[in-house]
């Protein structure tokens, strides 16, 4: 593009402060978004009020990546895959300690759906972020645990965590031997974590239609997917229209889970 591209960090609220920021920046192609499933498909549930409005200040260029969670417990939980785990969970009787990256993350709604689905009761423990969580894992303080795969990865290999299954719709590619959520014994469970790039809504569609052109072609490189595995993610690109296709679904999806399990942020 012969322009420098500069990365504006903008963390705090679940995304929703660099949501706000990209919404309300000139529609000119210059500035673009880093969305998430958490800032288009989650927060309307959770947040009483936003900054913006997720379907008229944001227009979908193309997916980037899906960076799978991983469920993973404590070798000490005496559970070597998904049904004997559930089974545990349900004869503990909310005794289990579940921990979470925090209220209202992915982390924590893919607990409440798998508790939903699975019919047990557990003790769920929200941190803030996935770091002070994976301590607390390691030392047994908590026992099961919705991570990011380049988290838990590593602490899986060496044997100090056991992974039960990916969240996904489909086997990672990091992890291809490790069973889907679905395919270890919750058939319907999916808990994509996808990334994707928005632009302000009012952008010209020729210049929406060209970024998604030369970012797709980077995305499909050979380079930039590999890149993309070494951070523990699948690599993928779309039209405009299937992002909005993976939003609408997601968002009623979250939606739902959200209204079930009483989850919100004030």
């Amino acid at each position: 593009w012969g322009q420098a591209v500069v990365a504006d960090n903008r963390p705090g609220a679940g995304g929703n402060i660099g949501a706000e920021a990209a919404a309300k920046a000139t529609p000119d192609g210059y500035t673009l978004f880093m969305a998430a499933v958490t800032t288009h498909a989650v927060s309307m549930g959770l947040y009483a009020k936003l900054g913006y409005d997720i379907e008229k200040d944001l227009a979908p260029v193309t997916l980037v990546a899906n960076v799978p969670h991983i469920l993973v417990a404590h070798p000490a939980v005496p559970a070597k895959n998904l049904v004997e785990l559930i089974a545990y969970l349900k004869a503990q009787d909310g005794k289990v300690n579940f921990a979470s990256q925090g209220n209202g993350t992915l982390s924590h709604l893919e607990y409440e759906l798998m508790k939903s689905m699975g019919g047990f009761s557990a003790n769920h423990i929200p941190y803030k972020g996935s770091a002070p969580a994976m301590i607390d894992m390691l030392a047994g303080t908590v026992s099961v645990f919705f991570d990011s795969i380049p988290s838990s990865l590593p602490h899986v290999r060496s044997g100090k965590l056991r992974g039960i299954a990916v969240a996904s719709s489909r086997r990672s590619p990091v992890l291809p031997e490790m069973p889907t959520m679905s395919e270890a014994g919750l058939k319907g469970f999916t808990a994509d974590s996808w990334f994707g790039i928005m632009v302000p809504a009012g952008t010209p569609r020729d210049l929406i239609a060209k970024l998604n052109t030369d970012i797709v072609k980077g995305l499909d490189s050979i380079e930039v997917k590999e890149i993309i595995a070494r951070q523990g993610g699948e690599g993928m690109s779309s039209t405009p229209e299937q992002v909005a296709t993976q939003i609408r679904g997601d968002r009623e999806k979250w939606g739902r889970v959200i209204r079930e399990s009483g989850a919100k942020i004030e």
